[in-house]
This record gives structure tokens, sequence and C-alpha cells, in this order.
């Protein structure tokens, strides 16, 4: 779809992995589009204008959506976005943030210090993180950590029930029970509910979740499973202490849900933030 574009590999870590892509770009903004996306054609077909714009159009960082091919989600998770190399170069986030500084373990969306990363509400892409049962299983282990937290902080059980955001608390439970319909689906419902289970009902250390080589020692203590018993158990154990619903779709279910979800389907324009839609709704 795009030839001149440049390829950023075997860089060790999220904030380092933008920066190297930032590094490699002959322009102050870029497109960075990770490897498990596959990007629709009509994107390249849009423009970003920012003709009577202020400045924080201009010095943003924008994410749109992507449909995520496991479980039908949309949301920036995986999406195509766009960077400023001045931005990135100056960003601390994942394995780079700054000590005691913990908004930003996971996301980079969950940035305290400024408000020029955006969220977007079209979607341009589907991402595929179900290579493998490992990837599939990472995928749905960080959502399910992920979704928990409260800007980047562990909260108590009690606290969980309280704060977590609607729009997190939706997403968690379709990470938990929907995608056995695709393959390695069941390994990424399993890596949600263990994520989910173990921040929330163990001393993990949540942090961890920032380093992806922490991921390999987790999958050899936990991928030998049998993934099918473990959603099981870790099912009972959320439903009982946190009081998310376990209902695990199966294959015509989990397709039929998909088909039928709606949210957010119908693009507005590349320009368009998640909150201005809102703003608009609560206007209508």
């Amino acid at each position: 779809m795009v030839p001149w574009a440049k390829r950023v590999d075997n860089v060790k870590g999220s904030d380092a992995a933008h920066k190297a892509a930032a590094e490699a770009s002959d322009t102050e903004r870029f497109i960075l589009i990770d490897g498990d996306n596959m990007p629709d054609e009509s994107f390249f077909n849009q423009q970003l204008d920012f003709t009577n714009k202020d400045s924080n159009f201009k010095l943003a960082q924008f994410r749109w959506k992507a449909i995520n091919a496991i479980n039908g989600l949309r949301y920036g998770n995986g999406g195509i976005s766009s960077w400023t190399k001045t931005y990135v170069a100056n960003m601390k986030t994942h394995e780079a943030q700054d000590e005691g500084d913990i908004t930003r373990i996971a996301d980079f969306c969950l940035d305290s210090k400024d408000s020029l990363y955006w969220s977007m509400h079209d979607c341009y892409s589907t991402t595929y993180p179900n290579h493998t049962p490992f990837q599939a299983w990472r995928a749905g282990f960080r959502e399910g950590v992920k979704m928990c937290l409260d800007r980047g902080s562990k909260p108590s059980v009690d606290d969980f029930k309280v704060t977590v955001a609607s729009r997190n608390l939706n997403n968690l439970k379709i990470w938990h029970n929907i995608g056995i319909d695709v393959e390695n689906g069941i390994w990424a419902i399993y890596g949600a509910r263990l994520g989910t289970y173990m921040v929330l009902l163990t001393d993990w250390d949540h942090t961890k979740v920032q380093w992806f080589d922490n991921y390999i020692d987790l999958w050899k203590e936990h991928g030998n499973k049998n993934p099918e018993n473990e959603i099981i158990w870790l099912g009972k154990i959320l439903s009982e202490k946190l009081g998310l619903p376990s209902c695990t779709f199966d294959p015509e279910q989990s397709k039929f849900f998909k088909h039928q979800y709606t949210a957010d389907k119908f693009n507005i324009g590349p320009l368009v933030t998640e909150m201005e839609v809102i703003r608009r709704i609560e206007k209508w």
C-alpha cells in the first residue's frame, strides 16, 4: 500500500520502538503502524488539514481506533497513530518512565504531564494480535491488567468496583468472554482473565506489565496449562470476587456478537476526537 514506508524492527521496549520510528522519519510528523495491524487503504486517502486549527492540533499526537480481530472491539489498542518527532524524542513512557511515575506504565494515553496525546473517533485498521498462542495470550493479559488500573495505579478490590471507567469495564468484559471463534482466541481470553486475576487478587507487581521480556517468564509458568480449564476456574473466581460475568461465548455466539457489535462503527473525520463525539452526544 505504501512503498515508501520504512520498517523499524529489533528494538526492545515500546518507548524505544517509537523513538526509533521517529528517528527513521524524514518529516516532523509521521504515521506509525504496528507490525500486526492491517490498515484500510482508505486511510491513505485522508488528509490532516490543520487550516484554522489552534496550535494544539498541530502539536498533538493522534491515535485512531482499530478493530480487534479477536473480539471485535474498536478502540485505540493497536491502531494507526500519528506523531511528531519532537514529542516522541521528549516523552518518557513504558520502560523509559521516570522513577515513581506510574501513569504511563502500559499505555501512552495515560499521560499526566500534558494533553497532547489524543484518542480519535475514526477507525482505519484491523489489529491481529493472535498469530501465535503466546501473542494472543500476551495481548489478552496486557489488556486484562490495563483495564483494571486507575491511571496506572493498582486499586483495591473495593475501589475497582467503584472507580473503574465504564468503557474500560465494558472492554474488559468483552476481552474475558469473546473470541473463541478465531485462531488462538481462547488464549487471549485466558490471558485477559489471568491478567485481571493477578493484578487485583494477588500481590503480583503490576508494573512488570511494561516490559515485554517479563511475559516470556509468565508464559513459561502459564503457557503449558489447558486454557479451557483455566478460563473456567478463573471465571468463577472473577465472578465471585469482582462481580465480573463469566459467559464464554461458543464460536457461533462469538461470531454473532461481533457481527452485531456496533460501537462507533461510523467514521466522521480523521481529526475528530473521541471526546468531541462524546460532547456532541451529551449536547444532543
